[in-house]
C-alpha cells in the first residue's frame, strides 16, 4: 500500500494546503485528493513542482507500506 504523507510535509514547512495548491499550480480540490490518499495516480510534473515548493524528496510525500495479512483475510482460508 502507497502513504501519501503530503500533510506531514506541509505541517513541517508550515504552508497551507491554499498556498501549496496556488503554488504547484493545481486546484485545492485537486491537492485535497492527492493529500488524502485517494489519488489514483500523480503525474511527474505535478509531484516535481510539489517537491520543489515544499524542498523536499519523493520518498518523503509517498511510503511503501507492505499490508500483512490478517487471520481473518479471505487469503488464508
Amino acid at each position: 500500500m502507497i502513504v501519501v504523507n503530503l500533510d506531514v510535509m506541509m505541517a513541517k514547512r508550515k504552508i497551507s494546503l491554499t498556498e501549496l495548491a496556488e503554488r504547484v499550480e493545481l486546484t485545492p480540490a485537486n491537492l485535497s485528493i492527492f493529500k488524502t490518499g485517494k489519488a489514483r495516480a500523480v503525474r511527474f510534473s505535478t509531484l516535481d513542482r510539489i517537491c520543489r515548493v515544499l524542498d523536499c524528496q519523493p520518498a518523503d510525500l509517498l511510503e511503501f507500506r507492505d499490508e500483512v495479512a490478517t487471520d481473518s483475510s479471505p487469503l488464508e482460508k
